[in-house]
C-alpha cells in the first residue's frame, strides 16, 4: 500500500517536470513582449553597471558587506544600491497596504479637485464701500485645506520612492520588505525609474503653492494698486494653469491603479459613485469660475461708473484693507464716503433689477456681495450641475471672453453627460446581466420540465441543483473558464484543485 508520502512526492515531481517546460503556456506575442521588456530592462542595468563599475573603482569594498553564505556577492548590493537604502523598506507595488493607499490617495486627488476652486469664491465685493476684497476667513480655511492635500502628496511622492518597480521574484513576501535576502539589482533601482518615468517632476508641480502665492501676495498688491478688473484675470489665468494638469493626473492615477475587472475599489457601485464625484466637481469648477467672471464683470460695471463721477478715484474701487476679516473699522475718507453713498453706482451695478448687460453672469449679483459663505458657494454648484445637465439656456453678450466660456461650459457638459450615461449604463449592465442570464435560464429549464412532464419531484431537485450552482460560482462557468487556458496551465489548475481530494484517497 502507498503511503500518502510517496504519492505527494510523486505529485511534486510531475509538477516540477511540467514547470520546467511552462514556455509553452504563453503565446507568441506574449513572448515577444517579454522579450522587449528584457532588452529595456538590460539596457538600464548595464548602465548602472557602467556607472557602479566607476564607483567602485573610486573606493575601496569591504569583503565583509554584501556576501552570502557561498561567498559570491549578494545581487543589489552595490554601492549605489545601498544609497538609496536611507528611504527605509523597500515596499513591493503589489503588496495590501500600497494598494489600499493608492485607492485613499485616489480620494484626496479628487478633495484636492474640489479644494482648489474655492479659491475662486474668496474674491467678492463689500455692500457697504462697493469695493473688492480678499475674504480672509474663508482664504484661510481654503489655504490650510489645500495645505493638508499637499501634504498627502507629499506623502505619496514618498511613497513612490520607496517602491520597487521589478520585484525579484512572483511570490513576494506579504508585507512588501525587499530587504530580507539577496534582491536582484533592479529591484533597488527606485529613484531613477521614477523620476524619468513616474513623472515625479510633474507630481511636484501639482502641488505648487501657486494659488496661495496669488492669494496672498499677489492679489492684495494689486487691490493697493486698484487694478480690480486684473486681479479676477490673475487668479483665474492661475487656477487653470495648475487646475488642468490635476485633472491629468487624477486621471492617471486612476487608470494606472484600475484591476484588470476595471474597478479601483473592487465593486460596481463604487465606479458608479466616482462617476458621480468626478461630474459633481466638474460642475463646482464650473459655477466657480462663473461665480469668478460675475466679480469681474461687476468690477468692471463699478469701474465705468466711477470714471463717470466727477471725485472718484480708481483705487476706492479697492477696499483700504485688501484681505477683510470682518473687523469693522470706522471709514474717514470723504472720498469713499461719497463714493460709498452713489445710489447711481449702486443701482446700475449690485441692484438685482437693473439694466446693465451681465449677459451669463446675471444671477451673480446676488452672489457678490453676499456675505453668506454657503450660499455662495452652494449656488454656483447648482448652477454648474443644471449648465452641464441640460447643456444650458444662457443668455450671452458679444464679449469675447463671455462667449468663450459659454462654448467651453456647453462642449463640456455634452461630453461629460454623455461619458456619465454610458459608463453608469455599462456598471449597471455588469451588474444586472448575469441575474438576467439565470432568470432568462431558468425559465428555459421550466419549460422544458413542463414539456416533458417530469414528476415533482424531479422538478424540485433541477430548482435546488440551480439555486446552489448559482448561489455557489453566482453565474461563472468554470468549466468553461478552464478549457480556454492552455493545456499546461490546465494540468497545474486541475492538480491545486484537486490535490486535497487526492490526499484523502488510500491506495492498496
Amino acid at each position: 500500500m502507498a503511503t500518502e508520502q510517496e504519492i505527494t512526492r510523486t505529485l511534486r515531481f510531475s509538477r516540477d517536470s511540467r514547470a520546467s517546460s511552462s514556455v509553452g503556456y504563453y503565446s507568441d506575442e506574449d513572448n515577444t513582449e517579454e522579450e522587449e521588456e528584457d532588452e529595456e530592462d538590460m539596457e538600464e542595468i548595464e548602465e548602472d553597471e557602467e556607472d557602479e563599475d566607476e564607483e567602485e573603482d573610486e573606493e575601496e569594498e569591504d569583503p565583509r558587506v554584501g556576501l552570502t553564505c557561498g561567498g559570491g556577492r549578494r545581487n543589489g548590493s552595490s554601492n549605489n544600491n545601498n544609497k538609496w537604502m536611507m528611504l527605509g523598506r523597500i515596499l513591493d507595488p503589489r503588496s495590501k497596504w500600497v494598494q489600499e493607499w493608492n485607492r485613499v490617495f485616489l480620494l484626496v486627488c479628487a478633495t484636492g479637485l474640489f479644494v482648489d476652486p474655492l479659491f475662486l469664491y474668496t474674491i467678492s465685493v463689500n455692500d457697504t464701500c462697493m469695493c473688492l476684497l480678499v475674504d480672509g476667513w474663508l482664504a484661510l480655511t481654503v489655504t490650510a485645506l489645500r495645505s493638508m492635500t499637499d501634504l498627502l502628496h507629499l506623502w505619496n511622492i514618498w511613497v513612490q520612492f520607496k517602491i520597487a518597480r521589478r520585484w525579484p521574484y512572483p511570490g513576494g513576501d506579504s508585507d512588501g520588505d525587499n530587504n530580507k535576502g539577496g534582491g536582484t539589482r533592479g529591484s533597488m533601482r527606485v529613484v531613477p525609474q521614477y523620476v524619468k518615468k513616474r513623472g515625479f517632476f510633474f507630481d511636484l508641480f501639482v502641488i505648487l503653492p501657486l494659488p496661495q502665492v496669488v492669494l496672498w501676495v499677489v492679489i492684495p498688491s494689486l487691490l493697493k494698486r486698484g487694478s480690480v478688473t486684473l486681479v479676477v484675470s490673475v487668479l483665474l489665468v492661475t487656477f487653470i494653469f495648475q487646475y488642468l494638469p490635476k485633472i491629468y493626473h487624477s486621471i492617471r492615477h486612476l487608470r494606472r491603479n484600475a484591476n484588470f475587472s476595471g474597478y479601483i475599489f473592487g465593486t460596481v457601485w463604487w465606479g458608479i459613485a466616482l462617476n458621480m464625484i468626478a461630474y459633481f466637481v466638474a460642475a463646482h469648477a464650473a459655477g466657480a469660475c462663473w461665480y469668478l467672471l460675475g466679480v469681474q464683470r461687476s468690477a468692471k460695471c463699478l469701474k465705468e461708473q466711477c470714471e463717470n463721477t466727477i471725485g472718484c478715484d480708481i483705487r476706492m474701487l479697492s477696499c483700504k484693507e485688501p484681505v477683510y476679516y470682518g473687523t469693522t473699522v470706522m471709514v474717514l475718507d470723504k472720498a469713499r464716503l461719497a463714493w460709498a453713498k452713489n445710489h447711481q453706482a449702486r443701482s446700475v451695478c449690485l441692484d438685482i433689477n437693473t439694466n446693465y448687460t451681465y449677459g451669463a453672469y446675471q444671477w451673480t449679483i446676488q452672489l457678490v456681495s453676499n456675505e453668506s459663505r454657503l450660499e455662495k458657494i452652494l449656488f454656483p454648484i447648482f448652477w454648474g450641475l443644471m449648465t452641464l445637465s441640460t447643456f444650458g439656456n444662457l443668455e450671452s453678450t458679444t464679449e469675447w471672453s463671455e462667449v468663450v466660456f459659454n462654448i467651453i461650459v456647453l462642449t463640456s457638459g455634452l461630453l461629460l453627460v454623455t461619458m456619465l450615461i454610458g459608463n453608469i449604463k455599462v456598471f449597471l449592465h455588469a451588474t444586472t446581466s448575469k441575474k438576467q442570464a439565470m432568470h432568462l435560464k431558468m425559465r428555459n429549464v421550466e419549460w422544458w420540465m413542463k414539456k416533458r412532464h417530469l414528476p415533482l419531484g424531479f422538478r424540485q431537485r433541477v430548482r435546488n441543483y440551480e439555486r446552489q450552482r448559482w448561489a455557489a460560482m453566482r453565474g461563472v462557468d468554470e468549466c468553461e473558464m478552464v478549457q480556454n487556458l492552455p493545456e499546461g496551465l490546465r494540468r497545474d489548475i486541475k492538480y491545486h484543485l484537486c490535490l486535497d481530494l487526492v490526499r484523502q484517497l488510500g491506495f492498496c
